[in-house]
């Protein structure tokens, strides 16, 4: 199989990359950034390419050496942190672009990476795939749009599996876990939002590269829907972040504040381009935020590994064996550290 990823120098693609050529699958990896190719198994072809580039898209997806694309795994996008300009021009104009050279193109599907940020920030748990989609922000407005556009295409006999992973993590990723781990490192007080009572479910990312697999390969008629991934053992965010707090064993420990202020002073810091933290993460960080995934299970087959805890663990622990070749550089995207910006103020305080 040849094996199509878009965003593939992002966290996400080296990981599909990797169980793709675990599984005998050739992968194609499409970025506007070049990728790092020491990183990614012997075999992997690269493109550097951007998604709204009709004529860019055709050719990459065009026959090569005798050998069609058989699937492609959309997985380029904007993230929140971007200007709301290039959020929507990449996360709908790109998808759209991608599903009509990828059916141009004769390949039998298109697995697309959507996001659970379609739900925006509801009262009701688990959240199902039938329930309303409500955007928060440009991102999740966009996200939406692009599933509809996703639901036009399946509308017209074109096989579209929709995932919607929570937020994943693992070996690699820094972004908004960087900080975290940065301040478990150090023995900071970690704030929560609130109690901590709350359930936020979040996703080991080799879990969600084995749900893509199963959405890319499987029968037509059993992937071609939309459906949750999320891992299926979680408890309180008390109580996952905690573990974790006890496994580095640095004096770091949960420290739970009011929400209502901690929300206030985090959305004026953000409106200042002082914090790193987007709407999304503090908007939800004290509610409950976890999906029904029976849907995956009973149509692909799919089971988790990990549950929150033991992925926080997992991903701590990369990020400590690497601290010290890390650098410095920072950026918006999962692979790099974000600036911390005002938040290194309040962490000399904890």
């Amino acid at each position: 199989m040849r094996i199509v990823i878009t965003g593939g120098a992002g966290f996400l693609g080296y990981h599909l990359a990797a169980l793709c050529a675990a599984r005998d699958a050739t992968p194609v990896i499409v970025d506007v950034a070049t990728a790092d190719t020491s990183e990614y198994p012997p075999g992997t072809e690269f493109h550097v390419g951007d998604v709204r580039d009709p004529g860019v898209v055709a050719r990459i997806l065009r026959p090569r050496d005798g050998l069609a694309v058989d699937v492609v795994v959309h997985a380029a996008a904007a993230l929140p942190l971007w200007k709301t300009r290039d959020i929507r021009s990449t996360n709908v104009v790109g998808t759209r672009t991608v599903l009509q050279e990828a059916r141009a193109a004769g390949v039998p599907r298109t697995v697309y990476i959507s996001s659970t940020a379609v739900y925006g920030v509801p009262d009701k748990h688990p959240l199902e795939e039938d329930d309303p989609l409500v955007g928060v922000g440009p991102y999740g407005t966009s996200k939406i749009t692009a599933e509809r556009i996703c639901t036009e295409f399946r509308a017209a006999g074109y096989c579209v599996p929709v995932l919607r992973p929570k937020t994943f993590l693992g070996t690699g990723r820094l972004g908004v876990f960087q900080i975290l781990y940065d301040w478990v490192h150090d023995g900071k007080r970690i704030p929560i939002l609130g109690s901590g009572d709350n359930r936020y479910q979040l996703l080991e990312v080799d879990d969600l590269c084995d749900a893509i697999w199963r959405a890319a390969t499987a029968p037509a008629g059993l992937a071609n829907s939309s459906f949750n991934v999320g891992a299926t053992r979680y408890g309180t965010v008390r109580e996952d972040v905690g573990r974790l707090c006890r496994h580095a064993a640095s004096g770091a420990a949960v420290l739970p504040v009011p929400a209502l202020p901690a929300k206030a002073a985090l959305r004026a810091l953000e409106m200042l381009n002082l914090s790193p933290l987007y709407r999304w993460v503090y908007g939800t960080a004290d509610k409950d935020s976890y999906v029904s995934t029976r849907r995956i299970e009973r149509f692909l087959g799919w089971q988790p590994r990990y549950s929150n805890a033991e992925a926080l663990i997992r991903a701590y622990d990369w990020y400590l064996a690497n601290r010290e070749s890390l650098g410095n550089a920072t950026g918006i995207t999962h692979r790099v550290a974000w600036d911390q910006g005002a938040l290194k103020l309040l962490k000399r305080w904890l």
